[in-house]
């Protein structure tokens, strides 16, 4: 039967027909093409799929569906905005070679508690008796020294505020699980600099630092702790899994803004 001789509802048919065996078609060849991509490129694909929300609305009466697509580059942010607060600036005092007082960096260091514990770089922060400060937005603070980890990580507790003026505001944040990334989700260092790296899928994260950002937070896409970066030779990174074994004994209690509170 020539084409010219079909009706109107068998050109329907037809053109419906065509269109389930191109779409059957494509289906399949992508399929296929994802099956064959490597981690690095089906990571990202797989996350712009999740990350389509469908937002159904009431308009009079009428259901209305609204798809919104959600970028990474916002997530990032996201993520970045909601945890600068838990992150501080550690210093240490020390004597200079005349033997005048000084106050040296100590690298970073973020909250882990809401009693005042921050976990930062135990190469750098090692001494019990040294005088340690710890600042962010909200003002500088006395840090006493509580402990040091054997995977290289130590904790500091806030303490006095310099200024009787300031009062100590931060954020704590989520804990996060790095057995559940998948190799190619992006990882986020929060220090002295914002960096990106894409996860190799290895639980030992090899990030080259510096020390001035050594005690930085390692979130996750959804802004989640996933550890801290160190600077030493034998451990470049402590899973936050031991930071919170470290605390679990650690009562949550309002931070200490008294001038008098140790």
């Amino acid at each position: 039967m020539d084409i010219k001789d079909l009706n109107k509802s068998q050109l329907i048919l037809l053109g419906l027909l065509v269109s389930f065996v191109t779409s059957l078609a494509t289906g399949i060849v992508t399929v296929t093409l994802m099956q064959q991509a490597p981690p690095s490129l089906i990571a990202p694909v797989n996350r712009v799929i999740q990350q389509t929300v469908e937002k159904i609305q009431q308009v009079e009466g009428k259901t209305t569906v609204q798809t919104v697509v959600v970028k990474e580059e916002d997530l990032v942010v996201d993520a970045i905005s909601k945890n600068q607060s838990a992150v501080f600036t550690v210093t240490r005092e020390t004597f200079d070679l005349e033997n005048k007082l000084i106050e040296v960096s100590a690298g970073r260091g973020f909250a882990v508690s809401t009693s005042g514990l921050i976990a930062v770089d135990g190469e750098l922060v090692s001494d019990p008796t040294g005088i340690y400060y710890m600042k962010n937005d909200s003002g500088k603070f006395k840090a006493t020294f509580e402990g040091e980890d054997k995977s290289g990580f130590a904790l500091l507790k806030a303490g006095a505020p310099l200024d009787p003026k300031s009062k100590l505001a931060y954020t704590v944040p989520a804990f996060g699980d790095l057995s559940k990334m998948k190799a190619g989700q992006k990882i986020i260092l929060l220090s002295n600099a914002i960096s990106s790296f894409i996860y190799e899928g290895s639980k030992d994260l090899r990030l080259s630092v510096a020390k001035s950002s050594a005690g930085g937070l390692v979130l996750n896409i959804d802004g989640e702790a996933l550890g801290i970066m160190l600077s030493g030779d034998l451990t470049s990174f402590a899973p936050i899994n031991t930071i919170a074994d470290a605390i679990k004994d650690e009562k949550p209690v309002a931070p200490a803004t008294d001038p008098k509170t140790p």
